[in-house]
This record gives structure tokens, sequence and C-alpha cells, in this order.
């Protein structure tokens, strides 16, 4: 990524591109031209000036964007601020563009080992295993990983821990529902579901986090797959699937691939459940590999509608007898959430009707 400020011309540029292009292989090089709070008629203009320049002095870059860099301080005008905001959004698609980073939604219930599983695609641990994880619903954290010559984004996503839900974790799980979704939309979309579940019987709360997810977060649009953890013990972890895998008929979970892994790491060298951890690494890798293909972001669609829809889904999961009220879901949209009370009240109307 070469960063040059706006005021130089395109002769300026030339001494470092020279020392790039001896060093950068087949590595792709961009240009980020920053300064350009000031520019008229738009910051582009600066790239219409010296595109033809750039050309003759034989340097090629693999895309570009104009921008400014300034923070933004109480007083700026609006100008400034939408530039800015413009600015950040060139160079997130300028990266995506160039380096393409794939999004994980990695769910399930909380203990089952999710982040365990993080850094056992990770190869490091980058993820904190520990008990005191909040386990309210559709809590989130993410990871940056790479593997393979791939960039993903995993979003380490806490399930249903019962099959139903009360009001209070309702309306906690409109929290973590509202800044997942909003960041997923900002992230541009999902690539893959990988649902992680610990090798036991197949249950009701199961199905209702397969159907969370995949049905109401995902609309059926992107692909699930499995990761069975807890396996070391077992003498060949493919048998757990070969022996259970007609119960997910049965409650109608379909998935398009399956890991039978352990996640159990720190097990000593040259032993067999540590030859069994290197044996899931590879698994794990190679299914996200195959199913976290291209295509997947563009047919998922974010924003209000989808939170509406996914709130709406997930308040058929209320415990019988629960009552929700609209009083109940505006303080929370407009505090907890950070909207306004307009849209508040009518992202309430929408959720509860």
């Amino acid at each position: 990524m070469y960063c040059v400020q706006g005021t130089k011309d395109a002769s300026a540029l030339r001494r470092n591109y020279k020392l790039l292009s001896e060093v950068k292989g087949n590595v792709p090089v961009v240009l980020i031209v920053t300064g350009l709070e000031q520019r008229e008629p738009e910051m582009e203009e600066w790239w219409r000036n010296n595109e033809r320049s750039i050309s003759d002095l034989r340097m090629n870059f693999a895309g570009h964007a104009c921008i400014t860099a300034l923070t933004i301080n109480e007083g700026d005008t609006n100008k400034i601020k939408q530039r800015r905001e413009q600015s950040y959004r060139a160079v997130c698609d300028l990266i995506e563009q160039c380096c393409p980073i794939k999004n994980i939604v990695l769910f399930g219930a909380s203990g089952v080992g999710k982040s365990s599983v993080v850094n056992l695609m990770a190869g490091k641990e980058v993820a904190k295993t520990s008990l005191s994880m909040k386990s309210c619903t559709l809590h989130w954290q993410d990871y940056a990983i790479d593997f393979d010559g791939e960039s993903y984004k995993v979003f380490d996503t806490v399930g249903l821990e019962e099959p139903q839900l009360g009001i209070k974790d309702y309306l906690i799980s409109v929290e973590n529902a509202y800044r997942l979704v909003k960041e997923l939309d900002r992230q541009g979309g999902i690539d893959l579901l990988l649902f992680c579940i610990r090798a036991g019987r197949v249950t009701t709360t199961l199905q209702s986090n397969y159907r969370l997810f995949h049905e109401f977060l995902c609309e059926k649009k992107v692909p699930v797959v499995l990761a069975i953890t807890n396996l070391e013990r077992e003498q060949r972890m493919e048998d757990w699937w070969d022996q259970e895998h007609v119960n997910f008929n049965k409650y109608q979970i379909q998935v398009a691939g399956h890991a039978c892994i352990t996640a159990a790491n720190g097990l000593q060298a040259g032993t067999q459940m540590a030859d069994r951890y290197e044996e899931s690494r590879l698994k794990i890798r190679e299914l996200v590999k195959q199913f976290a293909t291209d295509g997947q972001k563009q047919a998922w669609i974010g924003g209000h509608n989808l939170f509406v829809s996914l709130m709406r889904r997930l308040k058929e999961l209320l415990t019988g007898g629960s009552h929700l009220t609209r009083k109940d879901l505006v303080p929370h949209l407009t505090k907890r959430c950070g909207i306004s009370p307009d849209v508040a009240k009518e992202l309430a109307n929408m959720i509860k009707h």
C-alpha cells in the first residue's frame, strides 16, 4: 500500500515505486493519496489529473484511493465529515478488492469450544478460552485470522442455551443482534456459517440454534457447515458422524459439510491426541476453504429490515406467557443501541407486529 500526499505530482512517486517494484514480486501495489480534503470539485480529481503521467512513467497500480485521513473534530463541516466517511469506505473497498477477507459467523452454545476452534484454525492463540465469557444470546467477538494464503474475519457468536427465551434474555439479544447485523453489514456480509457443537445427543436446542442463524439471520442464503468437538478420545473421530448424522435429519438440520475434530490444545507432542489435534487443524481449514467461496456476501442483505425480521422470528422462541411490549423495546433500542427515538419506535412497532 503506497501512501503519498496529494500535494505531490506523479513524477515524485517514481523513486519509491521503483524500490517497491524490485521487492514486491507478485504482491499487488495500491496507491493511497492523502491530504485531499480541500480538493475540488472532488478528491478523485487528483487521479484524473495524474493518471496519464502515472501511465507514461510506467507505474502500474492494482487500484487507488484518493482520500482524507484527517481526524474528525467537533467543529468540522459536514463536507469534511462526509469526505472522511467516503475515504474510509474507499480504503476498505480497495483492501477487499485486492485482498478479499471472508467473513465467517461461528455459532453455538457457550462451552462447546468455539474459541478453541478459532485458535485451531489460526494455528495460534488469538481467542481467549474462558468459562466466564458472557453467555447471553448473540453476544459476539470478532477475530482476524489467516491461513493458506487467505484472510478471514471470524465472528465468535453465542447461540441459544435453551430452546426458548425469557423477556430479559430477549432484550439482551436485541442489543447484540443490532450490533452484529450492523457490523456484518459494514464488513460486506457473510461468507459462511460455522456451527460448533460438542459431541453428544442432538437436541431441540441445537435445532433452535440452527434456525436462529441459518433461517433467521441468513434467510437460508449462506451455507452452514458443522464442527463437532470433544472427539479426542474416540478411536476414529469420524465414527461419531457415521453413527449420529441420521439424527440431524430428524431435526431438519441440513449442513453442507462437517468436520469431526478435537480442539483441545496443549497436548504432549508425539502423542496420539496431539496428532489428532494437528489432523483436526487440517480438517477444519479444508472445510472452511471448501465452503467459504465467493458469492454468499452478495446474497446476504443486512440493514434494519433484516434486524427486524431476525428479532420478529426470535420472538417466536419466547417462553409461554411472556408478553413483549413496545415499552420494553424502545428504551433498549435507544439507550443500548444508540438508535434515535423516532427510528426506535418505528423498529419496535415493526418487531411487535
